[in-house]
């Protein structure tokens, strides 16, 4: 379905507005009308129109232009155009709600995480040698990681207190001082079980402050060096992709949604307050789905 002739209307009265108030350029105008005929083209498929936009189809746009191989700084300038745009309609009474709001610039360059497979997943995570402490722990931090979706900051900033083996809980501590409880799988409360019981004492060598995953001298660890752990391990392992401790969240939540987890429950394990922060992951499982629909399936 093509965008309709109202959409081309108001589209013709923003670009008017544009030349008499701020005297752009032909080409600064024909660039924005590119980029806004290209979102009524892709809304037209749902049936929507520029003016019904909403937040979330705004979002939506955005991570699949990215997934398409849009660089970051086509991004943000298509979100300014968007805001431009949609702050003129609100101005004008045609819209009572500017869609664009509380989507920001520096996570348009993140919309689309790196991907990282389950069964490199598994080689990362088998690669630590747990007859030494220190990768045991790191053993013990990936899967941990890997289980939970943590922050790389609230990871390490675990203390013994927030984790209840019992349970099979911890209590994170995560933006804006936002308590949440996240849960943890069996082999990740059976490894950190034994590492509590056996690994820790021996890495704090009886100096006790609570941190659940010490470094070698006893105290908390940085981020960077956790980085250089997982780097290693990457390495070790024959990854050539480039591997953070964040890829392990991005990996959590994408593959959750790949084995059929709902988006609201993966926005609260993520600790996300916002559900369009989160609906980036739908873009990314729904590319693994239509690349094992394209290979497996018989009328592909």
């Amino acid at each position: 379905m093509s965008f309709s002739q109202a959409c081309q209307g108001v589209i013709d009265r923003f670009l008017e507005m544009l030349w008499l108030e701020q005297g752009l350029s032909e080409n600064t105008r024909m660039s924005y009308r590119s980029d806004l005929v290209r979102l009524a083209e892709w809304l037209a498929r749902s049936e929507k129109t520029l003016i019904e936009a909403s937040r979330e189809d705004l979002f939506s746009f955005l991570a699949a232009s990215m997934q398409k191989g849009a660089k970051s700084a086509s991004s943000a300038r298509m979100l300014s155009t968007l805001r431009k745009f949609y702050r003129y309609l609100l101005r004008e009474g045609v819209i009572r709600e500017d869609p664009t709001l509380r989507i920001e610039h520096p996570k348009v360059g993140r919309l689309l995480p790196g991907a990282i497979s389950e069964a490199e997943v598994d080689r990362l995570l088998a690669e630590p040698d747990i007859s030494l402490p220190i990768e045991a722990r790191d053993k013990v931090m990936l899967e941990v990681l890997y289980a939970s979706g943590l922050r790389v900051s609230e990871l390490i900033g675990l203390q013994l207190y927030q984790v209840n083996l019992r349970q099979g809980v911890l209590r994170v501590v995560g933006k804006g001082d936002k308590e949440r409880l996240t849960p943890l799988g069996e082999q990740a409360i059976e490894q950190l079980e034994a590492y509590i019981k056996g690994v820790r004492p021996e890495l704090t060598g009886g100096r006790e402050d609570g941190v659940l995953f010490p470094s070698l001298r006893g105290g908390g660890m940085t981020r960077q060096t956790f980085w250089y752990r997982i780097k290693l391990y990457a390495s070790r392992s024959g990854i050539a992709k480039n591997i953070t401790p964040h890829t392990l969240r991005h990996a959590f939540a994408t593959h959750l949604l790949n084995h059929g987890a709902d988006l609201r429950v993966v926005q609260l394990l993520l600790g996300h307050s916002d559900l369009s922060t989160t609906q980036i992951y739908t873009h990314v499982a729904k590319a693994r789905l239509q690349q094992l629909h394209s290979k497996h399936h018989p009328r592909s």
